[in-house]
């Protein structure tokens, strides 16, 4: 299985992207906008999985959104919304906001409210063995997930923003004989209007036995491949394929929300060995190219 993050003693859209170990600061730029007006704003959210655990639940309780003029936008669910981040794969996403009116103007950063303080019926992961475990974000009552990300809503108009939500990343394991799960969030926010897509199949008879199968998307193109965590060449994101089946001639796979720019593709076999927090020498299948453009989605094959 693909291994969590260690640290030793001490739905409705069609798109996925796998992100960066850290909460990625994207400047969003929408259209001028007088203040004086209002219009509206959707978000979303979606996930980058991992294949050790069948379920990653968040409990959201509500949305924070800070205007550059200082002013803080409160949003409350009337009940709090569990979401099993593992069902946002391949594309899927679930709304966090539909069409919620603001202000017009520039806005500096949003933050979500989860509940994730080690506290009963609170956020928790489900291993594959079964275990139950909960997750915990430090100070989460206070910080939440926080996107310290810039864009602007028009007078009259409307944005549509996704979350990419990083788990492979996001996802920590304590040591010791009662391990606990922390989460490190590595979030994107990905304006739904400037995005395309990588997607494609992968041949049976690229697949190894014992396959743990991924594509791995890095910035640029003809770029080295190298893992997640490592000392080389990091990918952007990554997508688990899911290669369990027999007697097929292909496995599909999605890597969406790419910003328009030309990227390295390559497929391995080794995403159970790379450890997010350490430096691994993985074998790809080779590597391939791709030029993506907004709403549009490029066929990468391997």
């Amino acid at each position: 299985m693909n291994r969590l993050a260690k640290h030793q003693p001490q739905s409705k859209g069609t798109y996925a992207t796998i992100a960066a170990m850290s909460v990625v600061a994207l400047a969003i730029v929408g259209c001028n906008s007088d203040s004086s007006g209002s219009g509206s704003m959707s978000l979303d959210i979606t996930d980058a999985p991992i294949d050790s655990a069948s379920e990653v639940n968040v409990v959201f309780e509500g949305v924070d959104i800070r205007s550059a003029s200082g002013a803080l936008v409160e949003i409350t669910y009337d009940e709090p919304r569990t979401i099993n981040l593992l069902d946002l794969q391949g594309g899927t996403t679930a709304s966090l906001l539909d069409d919620e009116t603001l202000a017009a103007g520039d806005y500096e950063w949003i933050r979500l409210r989860v509940d994730a303080t080690q506290e009963a019926g609170g956020s928790n992961i489900l291993l594959d063995g079964g275990e139950e475990h909960d997750l915990f974000i430090p100070s989460s009552a206070q910080t939440g997930l926080k996107l310290v990300s810039g864009f602007t809503v028009p007078v009259n108009g409307s944005v549509s923003f996704t979350i990419d939500f990083d788990l492979r990343r996001s996802v920590v394991e304590t040591g010791g004989p009662n391990p606990s799960y922390h989460l490190k969030p590595t979030l994107r926010l990905l304006d739904n209007s400037q995005v395309g897509s990588i997607s494609g199949s992968v041949s049976s008879t690229t697949v190894t036995e014992n396959c743990s199968g991924a594509v791995y998307v890095y910035e640029g193109a003809d770029v080295a491949p190298g893992d997640v965590g490592g000392d080389g060449n990091e990918p952007l994101v990554t997508a688990l394929v899911d290669t369990s089946g027999t007697g097929v001639a292909e496995y599909d796979y999605t890597v969406a929300f790419l910003t328009e720019g030309d990227y390295t593709v390559a497929f391995t076999c080794d995403a159970d060995q790379d450890d997010p927090e350490a430096a691994e020498t993985l074998t790809f299948a080779g590597s391939q190219n791709a030029s993506v453009s907004v709403v549009a989605t490029v066929s990468i094959d391997f």
